[in-house]
């Protein structure tokens, strides 16, 4: 599976340690008053989608950068990744 690096180009997936939904991006607020049952689900519970899902990959072989990939996990078919500092910026969904 090659990933398309947006600074490097086509990598291949062996290069690339996966983390899991991107959505870990959106960690819970540790003061609100619902924090600890918000932590509880941010770290056990995990959707396991078919189809199009954005995942977060780390080039660890490579620039050490965060990549969000989008990918179908039905075909795992990739339709684009982004830097991960990129998105985080403009706010995660």
């Amino acid at each position: 599976m090659l990933i398309p690096h947006p600074l490097l180009g086509l990598r291949d997936s062996q290069e690339f340690t996966y983390l899991g939904d991107a959505s870990l991006m959106n960690r819970p607020d540790p003061v609100a008053d619902n924090a600890e049952a918000a932590f509880c689900d941010y770290v056990y519970l995990r959707d396991n989608p078919a189809g199009i899902h954005r995942e977060l990959w780390y080039h660890e072989q490579g620039d050490r950068s965060w990549l969000v990939v989008t990918r179908n996990t039905v075909t795992h078919e990739i339709l684009g990744a982004e830097l991960a500092a990129d998105v985080n910026l403009r706010g995660s969904k």
